[in-house]
């Protein structure tokens, strides 16, 4: 039976451990001063330590996210080099790819096998990263000859020079390790004849267009033994990354450690928004993607999002792979250091070129009509990257361009105005509406910083500060709206690109208006799960959304959720709606008048302890609750025991008798425990004085079971 003293040198047993393999120069200095403080008996420093390790950040259909800093339970450049190799190691496997280091082979012709298997490749819109030592200045004339004058550079490392071993003086970045096991210890396989002969029949020819470049020589020779070469039919990943602190470094480790498992490893040309890459996996016929983001979490966070190619056609990570992946991953974490990990310096970076496929794409989902024009609007970026892409996209669909917040146009990891980079979070567009009022906008758009979610604000004299945020269902309904037009605008028998039923889709906590919409135009429609990685799986999907601002107006370019493409949907209706002489008020009113008058509202807990949040599932479970406020509870559905042919979940749906509707669930991205509330009205108003008086019983009900 272990003691509390064993629980401690646990603890402090893991951290010296992760300290000798940290790369990273801020995180071992953070954590050495930590583990002096510990060992003095400073209680706060303990409590730290135990909180860092006494457990691992949890790689889910989320993938992976949390609080930078040192320490398997926080994200650092160790836990993403885990979740890369992890990754590898899963794609590999689905490809029928031995594990790495299975077949022992010579690394010395590796240059000119590649070479061989690229001659005369045509160009893909990649071109492989230039190689260099990190103190080296890059030689003009040898990048023109490379084709280096037409290829953005990757971020740079501290430590890229050949052979560099890890060691504590590489404060900023670790290069590959200088140690070299011998081939009957695990040495990697080769890229010569041998090699290329053990991928399977299945395989057999380039699984997307070939290289442009191929690695040079010394890059490959710098690799050592250990990194099997990349196979010229080899899968690809591709790896986006966003703004925040960290999200660059973070995926020139994964394009490196893919590239050292043979795979052909794809990096953005630089950080671009959370769409673009999911884009960009369908672009690439690629087996994954990668996108390093936190998306509307507190700056001091970051996140590691995962998505598969193949059947999965680009979406999010689903259960069974999610189980898998984290699995491979739990072995090299096992392992114990990730400086044995093989990285290499052959992998690519993306060219321009597909940046500008998904603006065209973009732009043509709702080229701008007359009445955009002398159309006044307000954008912010909320310090993230989705405005350099918006504005060439606005600019290709001749939209008026918009009146910029320009203190939070550009990123900025430390999102120096905003408490919260979240739309949704009281005072994240409190510039935005300042801005809005000096211009007189006709209405207000935001990303969050990755740029996958959408906001909207209109004028509203009701509303504090003359300004209201539409919900994410207003916007969600709106849209679909649109979508059940466009959809149905020929006469024939609405279908999706695959040829099936075309269908709507939305997550089961988001407004039930959207099936009315579907009624409406003879349309299939799907309740799924939480979040996109269900949503956009739904068949026959043309438009889906969630109730937190997530927004899916074009399946055949992205699959998921896409901030970007939503904004542009949404500038095409209200200048459709300008054309006629209404505005984005009247549009709702519309809605209302041939749907029904549906309002949602939510109430939340944050809490410190997640443990609550599953004490209160279970009281729930325990003892159902017999009315909400003053109206009965009808009946309660336990998704756990699986309703409506949904997978299992925590969730907990409850009807009333009047035929509102309660979910309850905990986020799956926050500490938190949210009610989703949703009612129906015979106009608006009503609706209205419905969800206020059901919202005062949820927030009676969270405090009677705990909350």
């Amino acid at each position: 039976m272990s003691t509390g003293a064993d629980a401690a040198a646990d603890v402090f047993a893991r951290a010296h451990a992760w300290l000798a393999q940290d790369p990273d120069g801020e995180t071992r200095a953070e954590l050495r001063a930590l583990i002096e403080a510990a060992e003095s008996g400073n209680p706060a420093a303990v409590e730290d330590l135990e909180d860092r390790f006494s457990a691992r950040l949890a790689f889910g259909t989320a993938g992976l996210r949390g609080a930078l800093g040192a320490g398997s339970n926080r994200m650092n450049r160790v836990l993403v080099a885990q979740a890369a190799a992890g990754l590898a190691a899963y794609v590999r496997e689905q490809a029928g790819l031995p594990p790495v280091g299975v077949e022992a082979g010579s690394h010395e012709d590796d240059a000119d096998a590649v070479a061989a298997a690229h001659d005369g490749a045509p160009d893909d819109g990649v071109a492989v990263a230039p190689v260099r030592s990190g103190d080296e200045p890059a030689d003009d004339a040898a990048s023109a000859e490379d084709g280096g004058s037409d290829v953005e550079e990757p971020v740079e490392t501290d430590a890229q020079a050949a052979g560099d071993a890890r060691g504590e003086d590489h404060d900023e970045e670790a290069g590959v390790d200088g140690e070299e096991p011998d081939a009957e210890d695990g040495g990697g396989d080769s890229h010569d004849a041998g090699a290329a002969a053990s991928v399977p029949d299945q395989l057999a020819g380039p699984s997307a267009p070939e290289l442009t470049e191929t690695p040079s020589a010394d890059a490959l020779e710098a690799e050592g033994p250990e990194v099997p070469g990349i196979l010229d039919d080899a899968p690809i990943v591709v790896i986006g990354y966003d703004g925040r602190r960290n999200s660059d470094v973070f995926a020139r480790d994964s394009a490196e450690i893919f590239a050292g498992a043979g795979l052909r490893a794809i990096l953005m040309p630089r950080l671009l928004p959370t769409p673009v890459l999911a884009f960009a996996v369908r672009h690439f016929g690629a087996a994954a993607g990668v996108m390093v983001t936190a998306s509307h979490n507190p700056p001091d966070d970051n996140g590691y999002k995962v998505y598969l190619g193949g059947d999965d056609d680009g979406s999010q990570i689903v259960a069974p792979a999610d189980a898998e992946i984290a699995a491979h991953i739990a072995r090299v974490a096992e392992a114990g250091d990730i400086s044995t990990v093989p990285r290499s310096l052959g992998f690519e970076l993306a060219t321009e070129s597909v940046v500008d496929e998904y603006v065209a794409a973009t732009a043509a989902v709702a080229p701008a009509p007359a009445g955009a024009e002398g159309l006044t609007w307000v954008y912010t970026a909320m310090h993230g990257v989705g405005w350099e892409t918006l504005s060439r996209i606005l600019e290709t669909a001749g939209y008026p361009a918009p009146v910029p917040v320009a203190a939070q146009l550009e990123p900025d990891g430390t999102f120096p105005t905003v408490a919260f980079p979240n739309p949704e979070e009281p005072g994240a567009m409190d510039l935005a509406f300042e801005a809005a009022r000096e211009a007189g906008a006709e209405l207000v758009i935001a990303n969050d910083p990755d740029a996958d979610r959408l906001a909207v604000a209109l004028p509203d004299e009701s509303a504090e500060g003359g300004w209201r945020r539409l919900t994410g269902n207003e916007i969600g309904l709106l849209l679909g709206w649109r979508a059940g037009r466009l959809a149905t605008a020929d006469g024939a028998a609405p279908a999706s690109a695959d040829g099936t039923g075309a269908s709507l889709a939305c997550s089961l906590v988001s407004s039930p208006g959207l099936e009315a919409v579907a009624q409406h135009y003879g349309l299939d429609f799907h309740a799924t799960l939480t979040g996109f990685k269900w949503i956009s799986r739904a068949p026959g999907i043309v438009f889906g959304f969630e109730e937190a601002l997530g927004y899916l107006v074009n399946p055949g370019t992205v699959r998921d959720k896409d901030g970007v493409s939503a904004a542009v949907a949404m500038l095409g209706m209200v200048a459709e709606a300008r054309g006629r002489g209404a505005t984005l008020a009247d549009l709702l009113t519309e809605f209302d008048e041939q749907f029904g008058a549906f309002a949602s509202d939510q109430v939340s807990i944050r809490v410190e302890d997640v443990s609550q949040i599953a004490r209160i599932m279970a009281a729930l479970r325990e003892r159902h609750p017999s009315s909400v406020g003053d109206v009965a509870v009808d009946r309660i559905d336990d998704l756990l025991d699986g309703v409506d042919d949904l997978p299992p979940g925590d969730v907990l749906r409850l009807w009333l008798a009047d035929g509102s509707r309660v979910i309850v669930r905990p986020s799956g991205t926050e500490p938190k425990l949210k009610l989703y509330l949703d009612v129906r009205g015979e106009s608006r108003d009503d609706a209205a004085a419905r969800i206020a008086a059901l919202a005062d019983g949820a927030r009676a009900l969270l405090a009677e079971y705990g909350g």
